[in-house]
């Protein structure tokens, strides 16, 4: 109950701070720990809550993007047309994906979905409207609706924001659906699911298109506001490191995500120009939150207020 009387002024003031916050801080990196944090998001609705471990959630980031470019760019299609776009590529990715890979369980679902994305990557090297290693550069911003010009960088970061926290707000109301709590029920006794009439595997595949439109979402509000669409959106680090943000953030909790991205994104940020070994150090605070956090810092701390 305590918990639940935070979550309001909590949330009211975790919003005051993004709206102030481009008066302090660079718009566009606060654009991208908005971006990660709804890609952290979309993965651990499946991974906390459906227990599905995908390794291959870069494929619908990066395959958003990507469409999503080359409609702004080489079709000249306006923002809100060229992001729903990419959205709907998303969309029908993961029913394919999900459709080839839930039937299979624990890290042989983990492979499947590694080895599909895997494709997709080979594809973006490949294929000529992709441009290669080179990429989609100069994607234009366009106009909101026609109306709002988004070339100015700080009206960007607004425009995301709101976006973001519409996609969040649609990620806890599925969370606190009856259709969450039967995900949560097939997470922790998938047979019992099964014997009590549940449909589990249309449940799995649901939650796994739900997950992969939300995170080609997040990929086509990045292209748009960087202007570049590139390999490290659709490469296996880029899977690995949401895992990265939610496991540290907390597993099936809501804000886990959210927190883990922008610490791990924070992080990066201040280390890109210290010369130090990037990837070690994460490594190494990763095996220290895992021996320390076993829940993650947000799963902790809602453990530890229950105690």
């Amino acid at each position: 109950m305590q918990t639940n009387k935070l979550l309001v002024p909590a949330v009211a003031a975790g919003l005051g701070i993004l709206l102030a916050a481009p008066a302090v801080v660079f718009p566009l990196f606060l654009i991208q720990l908005l971006c990660l944090a709804l890609f952290a998001s979309a993965l651990n609705l499946v991974l906390g809550y459906a227990g599905l471990l995908s390794l291959g959630h870069a494929a619908f980031f990066g395959g958003s993007a990507y469409v999503t470019a080359h409609a702004a760019k080489a079709w000249g299609l306006p923002f809100e047309l060229a992001v729903l776009l990419g959205v709907a590529f998303a969309t029908l990715l993961g029913l394919a994906f999900g459709a080839l890979g839930i039937r299979r369980h624990g890290i042989y679902f983990a492979m499947v979905t590694l080895a599909l994305a895997q494709m997709i990557y080979f594809l973006a090297v490949q294929m000529p409207f992709t441009g290669g290693e080179d990429g989609i550069q100069a994607v234009p911003r366009g106009k909101l609706l026609g109306l709002v010009d988004l070339s100015d960088t700080t009206t960007m970061y607004y425009v995301v924001l709101v976006i973001v926290v519409a996609a969040l707000i649609l990620v806890w109301r599925v969370v606190h659906s009856p259709f969450g709590h039967v995900l949560a029920a097939i997470r922790e006794n998938e047979a019992r699911a099964v014997s009590l009439g549940l449909n589990v595997e249309r449940c799995k595949l649901i939650a796994f298109v739900i997950s992969a439109a939300l995170s080609g979402l997040a990929g086509s509000l990045k292209v748009i506001a960087f202007q570049l669409a590139s390999l490290n959106n659709v490469s296996w680090h880029l899977s690995g490191e949401v895992v990265l943000m939610t496991l540290i953030g907390g597993v099936g909790t809501f804000f886990g995500p959210i927190v883990g991205a922008a610490f791990l994104v924070s992080l990066e940020h201040f280390l890109a120009t210290s010369g130090l070994p990037i990837a070690a150090i994460i490594g190494a605070i990763f095996m220290a939150c895992v021996m320390v956090f076993r829940r993650g810092f947000v799963g902790e701390f809602l453990h530890r207020r229950k105690d």
